[in-house]
């Protein structure tokens, strides 16, 4: 088995790096600089878009952190960090919405881009109060992203609001996001 990370100590690459050691597979780790490094031929090869991190396992390439986490724990079920079937509902609904609804809203937040109520509608990502307090009512009501268990969906969430709450202060904390970091942050895999 080949496996290679290539990746950026300041990147969403550690959030590859926590489900990697979740999972416990031996991997290659490649640190990038930013600029010239991730825009050679044979890394744009790999990623056309020259981000990290990009995943290649076996000659197949993954990029996303979102998707690295779920195709990582679909590739070594033997973690035990994909859903049941009674979880898959919310482990996809919530990993997908924390990149494409939270991340998106709250990076217009933080560059400062205020918009209207026309272009929240208008917008995948909608309005940025609203997504949080969504993440709010239901890490309210359960222990984990999916449920009462850990998934690979609880590397991603906790991974964003690790940053967003934690490290950058974009989103307040309450009792919900505090319990919920306290579990997953306590994990022995996580690197942040």
């Amino acid at each position: 088995m080949s496996l290679t990370l290539y990746t950026n100590p300041m990147s969403r690459g550690k959030i590859a790096e926590w489900m990697l050691a979740e999972v416990g597979v031996p991997y290659e780790k490649v640190e990038l600089e930013y600029g010239a490094a991730m825009k050679t031929p044979e890394f744009l090869a790999l990623n056309p878009m020259g981000k990290v991190p990009t995943l290649v396992h076996d000659g197949k390439v993954v990029t996303e952190a979102a998707a690295i986490c779920l195709y990582l724990a679909d590739v070594f079920p033997e973690a035990h960090l994909k859903p049941l079937e009674s979880e898959r509902a919310d482990y996809y609904r919530w990993t997908v919405f924390a990149t494409a609804t939270l991340e998106q809203g709250l990076a217009f937040h933080g560059a400062g881009i205020v918009l209207d109520e026309r272009q929240k509608a208008q917008m995948g990502c909608g309005d940025s109060e609203r997504a949080v307090q969504a993440l709010v009512g239901h890490l309210s009501r359960n222990a984990y992203v999916a449920g009462e268990r850990f998934t690979a969906a609880d590397v991603y969430v906790g991974s964003q609001l690790n940053f967003f709450v934690r490290l950058f202060k974009m989103v307040p904390t309450c009792a919900a996001f505090d319990d919920y970091l306290n579990r997953v942050t306590s994990r022995a895999a996580f690197p942040m």
